[in-house]
């Protein structure tokens, strides 16, 4: 099970911090991903980090800007947006996938969803 939170609106240039909550349950041996989904467009990656974060990627679109970390002692793992664009509103959505592997930014490879948080990015 995987609960988002963090989401709300921000003004251009903010910056928000989204977290992912996960049961115990395996946890340690997952990978976790973030992804997005605006409006009339398909779901996109965002971040993922492997189950220890010593590995993470990026979108090009987030680069420089979003920073993914995990704390294994809270099940939990975070989004750090900061000079949040009008272009970065969408509902973002965690997913997790058991495995000691690196990671992907690519929805197919996630088996377990969040219901998603919503981000708004507006002056």
């Amino acid at each position: 099970q995987l609960v988002e939170s963090g989401g709300g609106l921000v003004q251009p240039g903010g910056s928000l911090r989204l977290s992912c909550a996960a049961s115990r349950n395996r946890f340690d041996y997952s990978v976790i991903g973030w992804f997005r989904q605006a409006p009339g467009k398909e779901r996109e990656g965002v971040s993922c980090i492997n189950y220890n974060g010593g590995s993470t990627k990026y979108a090009d679109s987030v680069k420089g800007r979003f920073t993914i970390s995990r704390d294994n002692a809270k099940n939990t793992v975070y989004l750090q947006m900061n000079s949040l664009k009008p272009e970065d509103a969408a509902i973002y959505y965690c997913a997790a996938r058991v495995y000691t592997g690196g990671c992907l930014i690519t929805p197919d490879e996630y088996r377990y969803w969040g219901q998603g948080t919503q981000v708004t990015v507006s002056s």
